[in-house]
Formats: structure tokens, C-alpha cells, sequence
């Protein structure tokens, strides 16, 4: 018998990076053995900007994207994505998705993607009105991640007083949770000081036959025959541009080294004026998802500057199509976090502390040199993340989870 499934999440196809990819394959996967809706957004992400195809579309719109059906509130969205603008962003998502929620007449389970936080508010809504669990699944910790990463400013006086009810929000709605899902152990260690309620680990996954270096091709923004340092991703305040920066001052004399950074967000703009006067950065705009394998596999080493103070609110997704390429990477942030340990494991690049930029430029010469070492991280990155994250294992573990808490929940009535 097939069940009545629900996702709320503002990231939904056709956005294909993030927590938009991971939301819409969670939803295919589930449509093949339920029936499955989502509420949720209009594609913005990671332009900030509705997708051209949408801007003229009316503010309610529902779709079918195979056997999912799919209820869109137009919501408003900043082009300066500053702290303030996003939560803007957030009530008006939230608010203007009410409406979408009574349009769903079944739900057995209802799935709430954080971020954002709000998308719990209308899961609670929806399982009070049609008896449904709620199950909460956390991508990011927002508020952390505000504080943390610097988006949010200094915390004092009122801005003090409203983070405090925001965490208190928090706590609350997660409370009233069946069950809360996080994507590393890391977070699901922070996840325990701020609720009791049962928890699973459930981590983001790739799909090694999608990224697999086996079949990959050159992609034809990577035909340089230097050595391709990549980043490629949303362009925002989680990354360490400012050591970034420094990195490739430091190159800018070494004519076989050149920079690669495929994205876009909220400091794009800034990003290209800043690198202006150098000639060893190139940018380009996100690839076509369907060409990303390409892409990955075509790098000579892949990179990601994160600041210390981000520890354990953000496990990056893209750090696993990274890995699941047979590319090298380097990393920075905190030692604490849990991408720090993975690296320690999996022997797949090296991971430092941001404040390390002596070893970081010592390792991105060491690895353009050394061809052999490169080779040898490379596949033991791709090893660690198909034995860990492959997404064929991944999801079935999801799936019989799904299926536990349904059979609860009838066993309850």
C-alpha cells in the first residue's frame, strides 16, 4: 500500500546543487513506492534571483514533476541576501506557503527541510490537520551558521535579544518534532543540546556511477594544460574568500597554476572584482548539472577555504562530489569539525586550519609537482566516500526509516 508523503523545504528542482539536489532526490526516491508531495518555492538558488523561466509565472503555481506533485509560493528574494533581507525572505516563504498547505488532503508523513527553520511551523500545521508524523530534517543550522560564519554582525543590545528568541524558536519547534535528522555526527552532537527528541544520522550522499572518473570527459572550461586548481560551488559568507585571496597573490607569479572557480551566490560579484587584476583566476558561472562529472573529474586538485569558526553547523555537499571524483583536495577550517576528521580517515587530501597559509600553498606546489601522491589521494577520497556516502545505501537506510515511523504512527490510531 502506498503512503501519503510530504516535503516542505523553499529548495526544490529544478535547482540541482545543494540542498535543492538533495531535497529533489529525496523526493524521486520516495515517489518510487509512495505518493509524494512538496511545497515549496520558486528556483532561486544559488543566483539569488527567481530563474528567468519563473519571473512571469503567478505568485501560486503547482506543477507535476513526474509522479510529484509540486505547490510553488512565489517568495521574495533579496538581491542583497544580507541577515535582515533573509529573514524577510523566510516570513514571506513561510507565510505565502500556508495556503499550499491545505491544498495537501493526505499525508501519513511530513518531511521539514531545514533551512529553514519556519518550514517546521508548516509541517506542524499540516500533521495537526491531516494526523501525520513530522519528521525534521536539518541541512543546515541556520542561526548558527548566521552567527558563526559573521552574516549576522556583532552580537549586542536588541540583535542579542532577537537571536536569543530565534534559538528559543528553535528549541520549541523541534521539540514537537517524531524525529530530527541531521548530515554529519557532528551536527547531530550539536543537535542534542538543542532538543530530546529522537534523532538520525542521515547523511548527504553522491551517486559514485554519476561522478565516476571512469567515465568522465574533459570539460571545456578545464582544456588548460596548467595545473587546474577548482572550487566550484555557491559563492557565499560560509567560504574563506579573504583567504582566498591571499592564495592566489601568493601564485600569481607561477605561470603553471591557475584557478578555476565555477559558481554562484551572494558574493560573486564582490569575488570578480576583487580577483580583477590577476590573471591566474578564471570564473565561470554553475555548469549544467548534467556536465558537473565532467567537470570534477577534470580538475588537477579541488579546493575549500572555510573559516575556523564554522564548525559543526555545516557538513559541505559539494565536499563529496569532490571526494567521489578521484581529485585531491585542500581544505581549511576548524580541526574540531567533522570534515576535518574525514580527511584524517580517508587520506584524501589535507585538511588545515585557516590560519595555516604557509602549509596550504606548500601543499598546492607539493601536489602540481608530485603526480604520483596526487593520484594516491585521489583514489582513496573516491574510496572513503563510496563506502560512506554511497547514495544507493544511503537511501535505503532513509527508506526503511520512512517506512518504521509510518508503521508507528498506525500502530498509534
Amino acid at each position: 500500500m502506498k503512503n501519503n508523503i510530504t516535503l516542505i523545504g523553499i529548495n526544490f528542482y529544478p535547482e540541482d546543487s545543494s540542498t535543492g539536489l538533495y531535497s529533489t532526490q529525496m523526493a524521486e526516491h520516495l515517489a518510487k513506492k509512495h505518493r509524494v508531495e512538496v511545497i515549496t518555492g520558486f528556483p532561486y538558488y544559488p543566483e539569488w534571483e527567481i530563474r528567468p523561466e519563473y519571473q512571469n509565472k503567478f505568485r501560486y503555481l503547482e506543477e507535476k514533476k513526474d509522479d510529484i506533485a509540486i505547490y510553488r509560493y512565489k517568495q521574495y528574494v533579496p538581491k542583497d541576501p544580507t541577515f535582515k533581507n533573509r529573514i524577510i525572505h523566510l516570513l514571506d516563504f513561510t507565510i505565502g506557503s500556508i495556503r499550499n498547505v491545505f491544498k495537501v488532503k493526505k499525508s501519513d508523513l511530513v518531511i521539514c527541510v531545514v533551512p529553514f527553520t519556519s518550514s517546521i511551523a508548516l509541517g506542524l500545521l499540516l500533521a495537526k490537520l491531516r494526523g501525520a508524523k513530522v519528521w525534521v530534517h536539518i541541512q543546515d543550522f541556520e542561526f548558527d551558521a548566521a552567527v558563526e560564519s559573521g552574516l549576522a554582525g556583532e552580537q549586542k543590545g536588541l540583535k542579542a535579544k532577537v537571536f536569543k528568541g530565534l534559538f528559543w524558536l528553535e528549541k520549541k519547534l523541534l521539540s514537537k518534532a517524531d524525529l530530527v535528522s541531521t548530515i554529519s555526527y557532528g551536527m547531530l552532537e550539536k543537535l542534542e543540546t538543542k532538543t530530546s527528541t529522537p534523532n538520525y544520522f542521515f547523511p548527504n550522499w553522491v551517486d559514485e556511477n554519476f561522478i565516476d572518473p571512469k567515465k568522465a570527459t574533459r570539460h571545456e572550461l578545464m582544456s588548460s594544460e596548467k595545473f587546474k586548481v577548482l572550487y566550484s560551488g555557491n559563492i557565499g559568507a560560509k567560504q574563506d574568500w579573504d583567504f582566498f585571496l591571499q592564495v592566489i597573490d601568493y601564485f600569481k607569479d607561477k605561470n603553471n597554476i591557475e584557478f578555476i572557480v565555477v559558481g554562484a551566490g551572494a558574493k560573486k560579484e564582490w569575488l570578480v572584482e576583487q580577483t580583477k587584476g590577476y590573471t591566474n583566476v578564471k570564473h565561470y558561472m554553475p555548469v549544467e548539472y548534467a556536465t558537473l562529472p565532467d567537470l570534477l573529474c577534470s580538475a588537477d586538485l579541488h579546493i575549500l577555504f572555510q573559516k575556523n569558526d564554522v564548525i559543526d553547523t555545516v557538513m559541505p555537499s559539494k565536499l563529496l562530489g569532490m571526494m567521489a571524483s578521484a581529485i585531491p583536495s585542500v581544505v581549511t577550517g576548524s580541526l574540531e569539525s567533522e570534515v576535518a576528521k574525514v580527511f584524517d580517515i580517508s587520506k584524501g587530501g589535507y585538511f588545515y586550519d585557516s590560519l595555516c597559509f604557509t602549509e596550504v600553498v606548500n601543499a598546492i606546489e607539493e601536489l602540481s609537482i608530485h603526480n604520483e601522491l596526487s593520484t594516491t589521494m585521489g583514489k582513496n577520497a573516491r574510496t572513503y566516500m563510496v563506502k560512506h556516502f554511497a547514495a544507493s545505501k544511503v537511501l535505503s537506510n532513509f527508506e526503511n526509516k520512512v517506512q518504521e515511523i509510518i508503521n508507528n504512527t498506525r500502530k498509534k490510531i
